[in-house]
C-alpha cells in the first residue's frame, strides 16, 4: 500500500496542495518498506488525485486539505486523513498502528495564486 504524507520541514503541512513537498510510503501491515520525497508538482485544480492515483496511493495525511480537494481524492478511492500534525515519521508509525484519526480539517477560504 502507497501513502503519501504532505510535508514542511519534516513536519506534517498545514495544506496539502500547497506543501512543497509529499512523503511516498510504501508499506506492508505495519512495516515501511520504502520512503521517498517527492517535489509537489503544483497547485493545479483536480491535477493531485488523479496523479497520486497513478502512482498506487490509496492514502493521504495532512494537517487541512480544500473541500473539493478531499472530494476528489475520494472519487479515486483514495483516503483522505486530515487534521494531522507532527513529525512525518511519528504520524506514519501512528497511521501503520492504528491510531491516527481523521479529524475533517477542511479548509473553506479561498486561496490567491
Amino acid at each position: 500500500m502507497k501513502i503519501v504524507v504532505a510535508m514542511e520541514d519534516n513536519r506534517v503541512a498545514a495544506h496539502f496542495g500547497r506543501c512543497p513537498h509529499y512523503a511516498l510510503f510504501t508499506v506492508e501491515g505495519e512495516e515501511i518498506r520504502e520512503k521517498e520525497v517527492v517535489p509537489n508538482p503544483g497547485h493545479q485544480p483536480g491535477f493531485l488525485p488523479k496523479y497520486l492515483a497513478g502512482l498506487g496511493v490509496k492514502c493521504v495525511i495532512t494537517g487541512g486539505i480544500g473541500a473539493r480537494a478531499a472530494s476528489l481524492f475520494q472519487e479515486q478511492g483514495i483516503q483522505v486523513i486530515s487534521g494531522v500534525s507532527g513529525p512525518v515519521e511519528e504520524v506514519i508509525r501512528a497511521y501503520l498502528r492504528g491510531e491516527l484519526k481523521d479529524r475533517g480539517e477542511i479548509c473553506r477560504h479561498q486561496h490567491r495564486d
